[in-house]
């Protein structure tokens, strides 16, 4: 099996798309914010709350998560494909440029941006690390949830775009 016969078995499975997001304090006089689209998050257990996601080892995202224990998720409405784009280009601008135009509120517990019109928005704390190949497995128990009135459609990853339900 090559990597591209894996990657296309992979890519037919769908997924919802979050952004992950966290306050690195010590970037900057005031701090950065730094986000990261991601398609492998999933629910891990009810009691305790816990979730997880999947980051690229040596990833900005994987490197802070190292370092600052709590982050955030929103979990990305089906409007807003630009949000999920704009944190997946590769060699991008600065998250600080990023951030600079979208409507959020601070996460009380992490400090993380949590993205306005978002279905849902967490706030989490890492209780484990695994490194799994070429990516760590971050276990985050879930400390607040937020959840957008009137619901909405999820924005969903499909075969190496983005897609909405049918």
């Amino acid at each position: 099996m090559s990597n591209d016969e894996f990657r296309a078995a992979m890519s037919r499975l769908a997924a919802g798309v979050v952004l992950v997001t966290a306050h690195d304090p010590d970037d900057g006089p005031r701090g950065e914010d730094v986000g990261m689209t991601a398609t492998a998050f999933m629910s891990v257990s009810l009691d305790p709350p816990l979730v997880l996601v999947s980051l690229r080892n040596g990833s900005r995202m994987d490197d802070l998560l190292a370092d600052v224990p709590v982050w955030a998720v929103s979990i990305l409405a089906e409007d807003q494909r630009h949000v999920a784009g704009r944190f997946a280009m590769k060699n991008r601008v600065s998250d600080r440029l990023l951030f600079a135009d979208l409507p959020y509120a601070r996460g009380e517990e992490s400090g993380a941006p949590l993205i306005d019109g978002a279905l849902a928005v967490l706030e989490c704390r890492t209780e484990n690390r695994v490194v799994a190949g070429d990516h760590t497995l971050v276990v985050g128990r879930v400390l607040t949830v937020g959840l957008r009135s009137g619901g909405g459609e999820p924005l969903t990853y499909f075969q190496g775009k983005y897609r909405h339900l049918s």
